[in-house]
């Protein structure tokens, strides 16, 4: 064949219209039709991936994943069933179909934080988690992270612990487990600014939240700057579980003045309800926020909570419950919400304190109603008997 016939076998264009022309036994392909080619591919095994997942993922209903716990933990009885219901939401959120509806709702990304005292279970609790749901699981220490370019490891290199977990199987990483321990160490080293580059604090805590709330990461597959020229794996953060645990020293003290109670001695409760035996079971997003984390829990405008019951609503949809809220509950929220001074991120803590035991029972149980109405009055009763409604407005 004549060089000025030479076209692509694909396409048809000739070889003066392409970039590169890679000649095979029988024909040629050009660069346009290998790009289009490689795009098709990466789209199969996504989607093969994700029809795997759906396969060897089996969602555990909130209750059982509670009695394998109780397998493994002895205690942390409340702990157990929070974190329970917040992993079976997570996973549920990921096998959610994708839509291209516009008015379908997107359930947002929800991570955890547990606060114990060292040796607590803290740990434990999330190891047990990823081993029942055979995920990849990493452990990483907040306190050896810094910001990029100083002594110390990147917020990045966070990841790199969980891509070993899975083999370098990238699609399998973004749906793993992630714990990150000593979180309280990296809070801001005062609240007045300082002269001096905070390299190990509230520069860190940004790094880590654009990282748990869901992005795109370019991860180092070894970890650490040592390698600089080794490639770049792109991870997305959207469906990975962080699990944050710190002790949190002195927030005890912080929670008893909130509580009116005192951390020291026997004290009367205001209400027989205050146990100064365990203050930390009365903690709060405020709160950390008092021992130097982020504060970006603290919003000052007045948000309406609508968004956040449509997720709701999608999620006790897809465990086939019709969920309605009365006006008078969104006013509800609301007015907890600036009461105890949550800001626009506390609506979700309010909501998961009246919701919880409801998100806990139905899920599978043959005696689930078809619907659930949530009134002020069970709101109210809901709310009350939380933590949450034991602190003072400080």
């Amino acid at each position: 064949m004549d060089k000025k016939e030479i076209k692509c076998s694909f396409c048809g264009r000739d070889k003066q219209d392409t970039n590169v022309l890679i000649a095979g036994i029988t024909g040629h392909i050009c660069d346009g039709c290998i790009t289009q080619a490689q795009n098709i591919i990466q789209e199969e095994l996504s989607q093969r991936s994700r029809s795997e997942m759906e396969g060897s993922l089996i969602l555990q209903r909130p209750s059982d994943i509670r009695r394998f716990l109780d397998e493994y933990v002895i205690g942390q009885d409340d702990a157990k069933k929070v974190l329970s219901v917040a992993v079976y939401n997570h996973y549920k959120r990921l096998l959610q179909k994708p839509t291209t509806s516009v008015d379908d709702v997107e359930i947002e990304k929800s991570n955890i934080i547990l606060v114990g005292e060292t040796g607590s279970g803290k740990t434990l609790l999330a190891k047990t988690i990823a081993r029942m749901l055979n995920v990849p699981f990493a452990i990483a220490d907040a306190t050896v992270l810094t910001e990029a370019g100083y002594v110390g490891e990147d917020v990045e290199s966070i990841l790199s612990r969980l891509l070993q977990a899975a083999d370098f199987d990238v699609s399998k990483a973004e749906r793993g487990i992630v714990f990150i321990d000593e979180i309280d160490k990296i809070s801001r080293k005062s609240d007045t600014p300082s002269i001096t580059r905070d390299v190990s604090g509230e520069g860190v805590q940004q790094a880590l939240l654009k990282l748990l709330e869901g992005s795109t990461v370019s991860v180092p597959p070894q970890g650490g700057r040592k390698h600089p020229e080794q490639k770049l794996i792109q991870v997305d953060t959207q469906n990975i579980l962080f699990i944050c645990g710190g002790a949190f020293d002195g927030i005890d003290k912080i929670i008893a003045r909130r509580v009116k109670s005192s951390a020291v001695g026997y004290s009367a409760s205001r209400d027989g309800r205050i146990s100064d035996e365990n203050l930390l079971q009365y903690v709060s997003p405020r709160t950390c926020a008092r021992t130097g984390s982020s504060p970006s829990s603290s919003v000052g405008s007045r948000c309406s909570p609508t968004s956040i019951i449509k997720q709701y609503v999608k999620l006790f949809d897809m465990d086939r419950v019709k969920l309605t809220f009365d006006k008078k509950v969104l006013d509800f929220i609301v007015e907890r919400a600036f009461e105890y001074k949550l800001g626009a991120r506390g609506l979700r803590s309010i909501c998961e304190a009246i919701m919880t035991d409801a998100m806990y029972e139905m899920p599978g149980s043959p005696d689930r109603p078809a619907e659930l109405r949530v009134t002020l009055s069970y709101a109210r009763e809901k709310f009350d008997r939380s933590r949450l409604s034991s602190l003072k407005v400080a």
